[in-house]
């Protein structure tokens, strides 16, 4: 206690000095919490533009062909059906989930007085296995015995739930037409993806899809998911040799058969923002550096203006340990409470920025939710006080290495 007396006498006998060196260090981390706030809000919002899929899905579509092979010529068109889905099954265990996708659009959905036109999609249960991060607000999924029992059921989506029935109104277990045919709603859901387009699909069981289209076992597309941990990309090689071989397509023909796969956008964001976060914390700490260097060279003026004082305890049997400990604990101190200080005040104004945003329902384009990860803070703060510390330690080492007839000396 007698050594915080004193700390703080000494602090207060320069105030103006003290709090130019506390405002160096409390600017430097508030200006971090600020740009690691806004670069998180950042990468929320990039991320709530990938919509509710998944990140690693694969889509297998066709096209026609481009290159000669096999003695068939160009321009064929290559149908996908159901045994290529089942083949994949067998033959890639690489695959964790696979599901086929037929779908129509401008199909016409008549409820009571009202009608729209929404795009139709069939699709298995397992669909939703790939899709797995669209959220059902209300209701269920589709699930295998919709498929084995060609039930006239369908889930859709808020959109189309809301241009038929209204707001605020449960749409369940109420019957609409869909292309003239009678089929119970037993789910809503909520997709985000193309900034919420695809909530104006409507989906039905693959096999009620074929029976009303006529489509047999035609499919459009191939949707998949590799196997927890492995590469997607080395997946996705497999799947297309795969169904070039099935198709006879040339390995060269890029057009005949094509795919999409979530990871390589994914890819690239992560090594975007990669590079944003390093850029943030080199010009963070740079500042906070800054101050930092502002609290050493406050310590190196300490000492010289004390070295008299210091002369006198040495000479009074003071140990080096104590003078030590007495300066970089003055230096700690200021450091830590300037730097408490800019961390509160910067999570403060992140998360007023957060609540006023959500309050008044802004949709800022790649920018959503800043926040702070809580370890980051922690981090944040006790890297202050590690390089607070050896910011006062040199003075201080100096101040141990005094003579105490020499500090009489000093003027």
């Amino acid at each position: 206690m007698d050594g915080l007396q004193e700390i703080l006498y000494t602090l207060r006998m320069n105030k103006l000095r003290t709090g130019l060196t506390a405002f160096g260090v409390f600017w430097g981390i508030f200006m971090l919490i600020l740009l690691l706030g806004a670069g998180r809000g950042m990468q929320n919002g990039i991320y709530e533009d990938f919509g509710s899929d998944v990140l690693d899905f694969i889509v297998a579509y066709t096209g026609t062909t481009s290159v000669a092979y096999k003695g068939m010529g160009l321009g064929r068109h290559i149908q996908f059906t159901q045994d290529d889905v089942d083949a994949i099954k067998q033959q890639i265990p690489e695959v964790r989930f696979i599901a086929a996708d037929n779908q129509r659009e401008g199909i016409s959905l008549v409820y009571g007085r009202k009608n729209a036109n929404f795009e139709v999609h069939g699709v298995p249960d397992e669909y939703f296995d790939v899709k797995e991060s669209i959220p059902f607000t209300i209701g269920r999924k589709l699930n295998p015995f919709d498929e084995k029992e060609l039930r006239k059921i369908t889930v859709i989506g808020t959109v189309v739930a809301e241009r038929l029935f209204g707001k605020d109104i449960n749409p369940v277990n109420k019957d609409i037409r869909i292309n003239g045919v009678v089929m119970k709603v037993v789910g809503v859901f909520y997709d985000k993806g193309n900034r919420g387009r695809d909530s104006e699909r409507v989906y039905i069981p693959q096999s009620t899809f074929q029976k009303m289209f006529g489509t047999s076992n035609r499919i459009g597309s191939i949707w998949l998911r590799p196997q927890l941990g492995l590469d997607g990309f080395a997946v996705e090689k497999k799947v297309i040799e795969l169904l070039q071989r099935r198709h006879s397509v040339s390995p060269e023909d890029k057009r005949a058969i094509q795919s999409f796969n979530m990871a390589e956008p994914a890819k690239m964001v992560n090594g975007l923002f990669l590079g944003i976060n390093t850029l943030i914390w080199f010009v963070g700490l740079g500042t906070l550096m800054a101050g930092i260097v502002g609290v050493s060279n406050i310590m190196i003026i300490t000492v010289k203006e004390r070295t008299r004082e210091i002369g006198i305890r040495k000479a009074l049997g003071a140990t080096p340990f104590s003078i030590v400990g007495t300066l970089l604990f003055e230096s700690i101190l200021v450091t830590s409470i300037a730097g408490y200080a800019g961390l509160v005040l910067g999570v403060g104004l992140i998360e007023l920025v957060s609540f006023g945003l959500n309050s008044v329902g802004a949709q800022l384009p790649f920018f959503k939710n800043p926040e702070i990860n809580f370890q980051v803070a922690i981090t944040a703060i006790v890297l202050l006080i590690v390089v607070g510390a050896l910011a006062g330690l040199v003075p201080a080492l100096r101040a141990a290495k005094i003579m105490p007839i020499e500090a009489m000396r000093a003027d």
